[in-house]
């Protein structure tokens, strides 16, 4: 998934407050007298001009000469944001991850958390491919969302995590329609409960939900059919695959000529269900 240009200035302005203009009497100073401060603010000059080797010089500088420094800790942030804008991102996991272990309390923490959240959801390509990263992706924006519940990247965590929740179903779907062509239909029905039970939000449920009428119908579950078939019914009545759940019933059940009486069983279903709820 791709990053937008707007994505990248909002992260870089978040920083800007570190920065300055770039002038020369300024660049005479700092030649004159190293500062943390001086190096960081020209640092954040060069990042901010695209020059983000010698940024990274700059922020690697800082570090070595004032590891105690508080521009020390946060040209560690801004190291890893480069690897992060280089798409390194498994180096740039590796140095947000260690920030995290070594400055747990750090104002900016919840920043560091949401930009190792974003890497592994970058390299999330679609749902055929290898979904560790899905999961890496998921696990991480949810802390973000746990550990700091009123931090500015929460909701836009909550945001990636649809998203994400999304590509992990679509992966689901596909695995569970791959089995369904092989009839291996108890694999397939595993699969397509996943995404019922675990993932109903999302848009691919009412599939889900019909491709289960099918599978029951093909094992002779007939009740297990009728009472899916409900769930389409109540949930989700103007889906293309209500209709289709529905005219499988009414095909499967050839003798049943009220096509009403078969509206009203699967209602009855519904209340039955409600009723055991309770």
């Amino acid at each position: 998934m791709k990053r937008s240009l707007k994505h990248i200035f909002i992260i870089i302005l978040f920083f800007v407050s570190f920065g300055c203009s770039n002038t020369e009497e300024e660049t005479n100073t700092l030649n004159k007298t190293d500062t943390p401060k001086n190096l960081y603010e020209l640092a954040m000059i060069e990042l901010n001009n695209e020059s983000y080797e010698n940024a990274l010089i700059l922020f690697e500088d800082v570090n070595f000469k004032f590891p105690l420094s508080n521009e020390a800790v946060q040209s560690q942030i801004m190291i890893a944001f480069i690897e992060y804008i280089k798409m390194n991102y498994t180096e740039s996991i590796f140095k947000f991850s260690r920030i995290i272990n070594k400055y747990p309390s750090h104002k900016d923490i919840d920043y560091v958390y949401y930009m190792r959240a974003l890497c592994y959801f970058e390299q999330i390509e679609n749902e055929h491919l290898d979904g560790k990263n899905n999961i890496k992706a998921l696990d991480n924006f949810n802390q973000v969302i746990n550990r700091f519940p009123n931090s500015k990247y929460a909701q836009d965590s909550e945001q990636k995590i649809i998203l994400v929740n999304e590509n992990i179903a679509a992966k689901h779907m596909d695995i569970a329609f791959f089995y369904l062509k092989q009839k291996k239909y108890i694999a397939s029905m595993n699969r397509y409960k996943k995404v019922v039970e675990k993932y109903s939000k999302s848009k691919f449920t009412p599939e889900a939900l019909h491709r289960l009428v099918e599978i029951y119908y093909t094992l002779g579950m007939k009740e297990d059919a009728e009472k899916t078939a409900a769930v389409i019914s109540y949930n989700y009545p103007d889906s293309k695959w209500y209709k289709y759940s529905y005219d499988l019933l009414v095909q499967k059940n050839k003798n049943q000529t009220d096509k009403k009486s078969l509206i009203e069983k699967l209602s009855s279903l519904i209340k039955m269900d409600d009723e055991e709820k309770e």
